[in-house]
C-alpha cells in the first residue's frame, strides 16, 4: 500500500449525492481504506452526517466539509479528476480506466493535493462539474449495466488507489531443486512404487519414463523435494517391514 502519509493529499468530494445512505457507505469505504478527506457539494438531505450506513466511519461524516460550487471544493488541489460510467454521454475530456487513472492519481498524491469528483446518483457529474477536471476515470463494467452504486463505486476506486504491489515485500526466492536432486526423489518414488506393485515389469521402462516427468514438472524447491525423501523412504519402511 502507498505510505498512509500520503493519504491526506486525497479529497473525496462528492457532488450532489441525494441519498445519505449512499454518502454514509462512502464515508465507510474511505475509512477501511485510511482516506479520511471527505467533502460533500450540495447534499440533498442536510441530515446525511448521521447516516447509519457509516458504520465505524461516524467521526470522518462528521469532519467532512461542505460546500456550495465545486469550484470552492476544489481550489486547493493540483489535479481533479471526475468519474463517469460513460454510457451515451459525450465525452469531451481524456478518459482512462480505472487501473491506469489510479496510477496516475497515486502519483500525483504523493507530493501534491488530488480530488476525486462521484456526481449524484441519477446523473452523475453534471457539464458544469466536469469543467473542473483534468480528465476522467471510469471503472470497466458490463456494458448492459455500467453504473454502480456510489458507495461502491467509492470502494473499488480507492481499493485500486491502495493495490500498489511496488510497496509489498519481495517474496522470498526458493531455491529450486536440482537436477541430481530431482532424480534422488524419482529413485526412492520409483523404489516405492515397484515395492507396492504399482509398477508393472512390462511397462517399468514407460513409467519410469512418466514419472520422471512428472517430477520434474512438480518444479519443487530444494528444501520440499527433501520433505518428500524422507517421507517416501519411510514408507518403504513400513512397506517392507510388514508393519
Amino acid at each position: 500500500m502507498p505510505d498512509p502519509a500520503e493519504f491526506d493529499n486525497l479529497r473525496v468530494v462528492l457532488v450532489a449525492t441525494r441519498n445519505p445512505l449512499n454518502l454514509g457507505a462512502a464515508a465507510r469505504a474511505m475509512s477501511n481504506f485510511g482516506f479520511l478527506r471527505l467533502r460533500v457539494v450540495n447534499p440533498y438531505d442536510l441530515a446525511f452526517r448521521e447516516a447509519r450506513s457509516a458504520v465505524g466511519a461516524s467521526e470522518l461524516l462528521a469532519r467532512a466539509e461542505e460546500y456550495k460550487e465545486v469550484g470552492a471544493a476544489v481550489s486547493d488541489c493540483s489535479l481533479v479528476v471526475g468519474t463517469t460510467a460513460v454510457r451515451s454521454r459525450e465525452v469531451r475530456h481524456s478518459l482512462r480506466p480505472l487501473k491506469q487513472g489510479a496510477r496516475l492519481i497515486h502519483k500525483e498524491f504523493r507530493s501534491s493535493r488530488v480530488a476525486l469528483l462521484f456526481g449524484s446518483e441519477k446523473v452523475g457529474l453534471s457539464n458544469e462539474a466536469l469543467s473542473h477536471c483534468h480528465w476522467l476515470m471510469h471503472i470497466p463494467t458490463r456494458e448492459d449495466h455500467p453504473s454502480m452504486n456510489l458507495g461502491q463505486a467509492v470502494a473499488v476506486c480507492l481499493y485500486e488507489l491502495t493495490r500498489d504491489s511496488r510497496s509489498l515485500p519481495e517474496p522470498a526466492k526458493l531455491q529450486l531443486a536440482s537436477a541430481d536432486e530431482s532424480e534422488r526423489l524419482t529413485s526412492v518414488l520409483l523404489e516405492a512404487l515397484r515395492t507396492c506393485g504399482y509398477l508393472h515389469p512390462e511397462s517399468a521402462t514407460l513409467t519410469d519414463t512418466k514419472v520422471r516427468r512428472l517430477v520434474r514438472r512438480l518444479r519443487l524447491s530444494a528444501q520440499d523435494a527433501e520433505v518428500w525423501v524422507g517421507m517416501l523412504r519411510q514408507i518403504l519402511w513400513k512397506l517392507r517391514s510388514g508393519k
